[in-house]
């Protein structure tokens, strides 16, 4: 890295060539897994498989997956309490933040993002700063944050609070990110006291400061207000298929909501990518695959697709997703949000179509991991090359 490099409030680790996000970026398409790190994975049914939320299982996968090639993995969190969404989902379930991180030192090239809740806790930012430079440095780059504001009202009374409106939340996440940016650049001690929430500090100072201008930032959204968010602040933008969860409604509705996400990064002078979570339920030929999915639904654990419908959520970005099918729905026992179900040649092709939709890039999630991510390794990775969606 060029010592030299001038450092600014806005810079990314895409102003670095040689940063590990920039190196990602060259492939025509960005390839990511989603980690079980939660009881249940994605899906929720009782067909036997392999997913387990355990490290050792989730540093296994990401280990392959960047045996595999794969750009990042995602780790992913929430807040239950006992049986939230019933027995095979988030019963148990290890903390993003540290379980992602704690990868750093069994991986070489693979970018490690870590989901955090900034408002919760709370969080102060100097924490954060912090521990994020460190981590910057431990990873030599590779490790970011998926910035998750909350949309469940019962997170938010976990920790003491009602509910914040839904914009508000991202009022209180834009400050808090601008300052964590200024935070990872100032040169100088630095005060500040917050206009939305009630922390402030004074005489700051973090060094080391990230390699690379800052951690990788990424958010999830659909929403106006997340959009506008991840205008000013995202590299990567996590988004849904606002039509639902089936691939020609995925289809027809992502060219325009992907094109709206990135002309909001525009509109700031910066670029954003475009990632998106499939589920792949892959066999080797369309009738196993289609026979596998079934199995799926046979076996669907109604208790907690049930305990999903009764949560209490202001978030816009699955309002597309009709609840009560148990192949397309958020509240699905198939899990994803979109799912791919179909013979390496039919999942290429779904891919390619998602791709010239204006998706950038896809987190996949499986039914049961281990395997079915060996699966996708041998079957549908060559033919991605093939398409020259990856090289």
């Amino acid at each position: 890295m060029s010592s030299d490099k001038t450092r600014s409030v806005y810079a990314s680790p895409t102003d670095y060539p040689e940063s590990p996000l920039s190196q990602a970026l060259k492939q025509p398409v960005l390839l990511g897994l989603f980690l079980p790190i939660h009881h249940g994975g994605w899906s929720s049914s009782h067909l036997p498989r392999t997913t387990d939320w355990s490290f050792d299982y989730n540093a296994k996968l990401t280990q392959k997956a960047e045996e595999l090639g794969f750009d990042l993995v995602f780790g992913y969190s929430t807040w239950q309490p006992k049986n939230g969404q019933g027995p095979t989902r988030t019963e148990a379930g290890l903390d993003a933040f540290i379980a992602t991180a704690s990868l750093a030192g069994m991986t070489s090239r693979i970018l490690l993002i870590s989901t955090i809740h900034v408002l919760y806790g709370p969080w102060h930012p100097i924490h954060l700063a912090k521990f994020g430079a460190t981590l910057d440095h431990i990873s030599k780059g590779r490790w970011g944050i998926n910035v998750v504001t909350g949309h469940r009202a019962y997170e938010h009374e976990l920790f003491g609070w009602s509910q914040i409106e839904h914009d508000r939340r991202y009022e209180m996440a834009d400050e808090f990110v601008t300052v964590l940016k200024r935070l990872w650049s100032e040169t100088e001690n630095f005060s500040y006291q917050s206009q939305k929430s009630s922390w402030q500090f004074k005489d700051a100072y973090i060094s080391p400061r990230p390699l690379y201008g800052r951690p990788v930032l990424v958010n999830a959204t659909g929403s106006d207000a997340g959009i506008e968010f991840a205008g000013r602040h995202s590299d990567i933008v996590f988004i849904t298929s606002p039509a639902g969860g089936d691939i020609d409604s995925a289809l027809s509705s992502l060219p325009a909501h992907t094109e709206r996400v990135k002309k909001s990064a525009i509109a700031n002078g910066r670029q954003v990518r475009t990632l998106l979570n499939p589920l792949i339920v892959l066999r080797e030929t369309e009738k196993e695959a289609e026979e596998y999915a079934q199995a799926i639904i046979d076996h669907a654990d109604y208790e907690s697709i049930a305990g999903r419908s009764r949560i209490s959520s202001d978030a816009h970005a699955w309002r597309g997703h009709q609840k009560g099918n148990l192949r397309h729905s958020v509240g699905s026992a198939i899990g994803g949000n979109v799912q791919l179900i179909g013979s390496p040649e039919q999942i290429t092709e779904q891919l390619l179509q998602l791709h010239k939709a204006g998706v950038d890039g896809f987190q996949i999630a499986f039914y049961d991991f281990e395997p079915d991510l060996d699966l996708f390794g041998k079957s549908v990775l060559p033919l991605l090359k093939q398409a020259g969606l990856r090289f």
